[in-house]
Order: structure tokens, then C-alpha cells, then sequence
């Protein structure tokens, strides 16, 4: 994923799973966005269902990034093990951070993973270290003010390939309502400095979006990574349509 992404510029769409069974899992792959994100920070998601979740993106053939509960080498390190194509790892502020993050998803001499991966070796007779290095995707989440200080510390960070802005928190941290719906000026202002940074850098810009509209409105602006549904938002606009359209009463 991780080369594909970087060689061809092009932009991409993905689903979120915030709900844990490999059935939510594979309903979010075969839907046809380009990649899905498994969500083991703020979703309802261990590790002990993890794995199955993966195996079914996998017969789907869609990409599986995993957002990690914390920038901790060890949870990267199983989220890749388990057969996640690339990780989104929160609440980065430094370029220390930021290598710690990338060395979790290197194998030595890039990065210090240790290799135990079971999923890819049950996958892919041929894997080997240097195949993974250059096809783990790495994503840091811009999601602080102090971030915001460091940004060109950060993206200088060898390996990093995607800063992935997290309105919610971002906004919470410049003092603003939490919100996916950027409008607040100061708000805005720092989402197009995360965007220019990224330019200026070579780095693939992501953003976490309200809805599709959201994401159009994102895309048009230069962000290459856009997460545009969660599992949750869409089982409740489906189940609210159908009790609409029902004529039911709420």
C-alpha cells in the first residue's frame, strides 16, 4: 500500500470499523473504498478480535490500516504482525515520537521491528524484511497545538508517509468545540498549515471527515487521504432511513 500511495499521487477513500466482528470488517471491504481503518484507540476493538478482522479485509482484497491505541512500539508492532498494511498512530508531538513511530514499523537496519510477522508469513511464502519496509504504511496523527509547534520537525522525520490530522482533538486543543466540521477560522487555519506543511515536506496529508461532503470538500482543498464513513454513522443513518421510510414514529 505504502508504495503504491507514494508512487502514484493519487488520492484515496476509506472506512472506518469502530464496531468489533470480522462481519463489520468485510461489509466495510467489499463496499469499495479503497482502503479500511480498524480502529483499536477509540473504537469497541481488542486484540483478541483484531486478527479475524483482519483475515476478513483480507479476503476482500481491500487494504487494512489499524489505528493504534498509543504510540507504543509494541502495539504497532502486533497491529503489523496481525496483517495491517500500514498504522495510524495518535496524538504525535515531536519528531521523537515520530521516529519512535516509524522504527516500530521498520524491520532493522531502517527500524527495530522485531519479525514475528504471523499473518503476511501465512499469506506470503515470499515475504522478506526489505518487501515490508517499503510497503508498511506509516501515518502520524497531527492532532495538538503543540504538534502544530513541531510540525516541520515531524515531517522531516525520515519514513514518515502520511500526517493524519485529527480535527476533533486539534480543535480541542485550539480551544474550539470538537468537531469534524472545520469552520471555526482559527481552526481552519491550522488544518491548511498541517496541508502546507505536508507539500512543502513530500508528505501525504490526511484528515479524518465528517461525511462524504466533507470529504469532497478536503479533497478539493489537497488531501490525499480521507477517511469519509465510520461503521456507527452509517448503521444509524441506515436504521434511522428505515424507520423514515417505515413511517414509524420515534
Amino acid at each position: 500500500m505504502r508504495r503504491e500511495l507514494l508512487e502514484s499521487g493519487r488520492t484515496t477513500h476509506g472506512g472506518w470499523c469502530c464496531l468489533p466482528g470480522p462481519i463489520t470488517a468485510e461489509v466495510m471491504g467489499r463496499a469499495g473504498f479503497d482502503w479500511v481503518c480498524v480502529d483499536t484507540q477509540h473504537g469497541l476493538i481488542g486484540y483478541d478480535v483484531l486478527p479475524s478482522m483482519l483475515q476478513a479485509l483480507a479476503l476482500t482484497g481491500t487494504p487494512a490500516l489499524v489505528r493504534v491505541p498509543w504510540n507504543q512500539p509494541a502495539e504497532i508492532m502486533r497491529a503489523l504482525d496481525a496483517g495491517a498494511s500500514g498504522v495510524i498512530v495518535p496524538m504525535v508531538q515531536s519528531a521523537r515520537e515520530a521516529e519512535q513511530a516509524v522504527r516500530a514499523c521498520r524491520y532493522p537496519p531502517q527500524g527495530e521491528r522485531s519479525f514475528g510477522p504471523m499473518a503476511p508469513l501465512m499469506r506470503d511464502r515470499g515475504f522478506s524484511t526489505t518487501k515490508a519496509n517499503d510497503e508498511v504504511l506509516c501515518a502520524v496523527q497531527i492532532e495538538t497545538r503543540s504538534t502544530l509547534d513541531e510540525l516541520d520537525e515531524i515531517l522531516s522525520v525520515p519514513g514518515v508517509d502520511v500526517a493524519y490530522v485529527g480535527p476533533a482533538d486539534l480543535g480541542i486543543s485550539l480551544g474550539v468545540a470538537p468537531t469534524l466540521d472545520v469552520v471555526e477560522p482559527g481552526h481552519l487555519a491550522a488544518v491548511e498549515r498541517v496541508l502546507s506543511a505536508c507539500q512543502e515536506h513530500d508528505v501525504i496529508p490526511g484528515i479524518h471527515c465528517a461525511d462524504p461532503r466533507g470529504a469532497r470538500r478536503w479533497r478539493d482543498m489537497g488531501f490525499r487521504l480521507l477517511a469519509v464513513a465510520t461503521d456507527v454513522r452509517l448503521l444509524e443513518l441506515s436504521a434511522a432511513e428505515a424507520v423514515t421510510g417505515a413511517g414509524l414514529s420515534r
